[in-house]
């Protein structure tokens, strides 16, 4: 029986999605302690004359945190907003988004 990529990414989105909240947010923390000091890092590189190695390593973060933890986050969303502080700090995040983007819009 051959195993398609497709089959393989869909028993692992279930599996994703099977988790517990607190398992979620375990699984979401993982990549980003990885990620985000690797940003810094990054940029101690650069300051040592590395240019193109700090450049490299600065935009393999920014696609790691772009591709893989966005949409990683997408699939956990749903569990992590059941943990009540979670959604009281989403829902006040969403909130100044909002005013943000509302205040800085010109008027036409």
């Amino acid at each position: 029986m051959k195993v398609t990529p497709t089959g393989f990414w869909k028993r692992l989105r279930g599996r994703i999605e099977s988790l517990s909240p607190y398992q979620s947010l375990a699984l979401l923390a993982v990549p980003l302690c990885i990620v985000e000091p690797l940003k810094l890092i990054a940029v101690a590189i650069a300051g040592k004359g590395h240019w193109f190695t700090g450049t490299a390593v600065i935009v393999a973060a920014y696609a790691a945190s772009l591709f893989l933890i966005e949409r990683l986050f997408t699939l956990v969303k749903p569990k992590l907003l059941k943990l009540r502080w979670f959604a009281k700090i989403c829902s006040w995040l969403v909130v100044i988004r909002c005013r943000l983007t509302t205040s800085l819009r010109c008027p036409l």
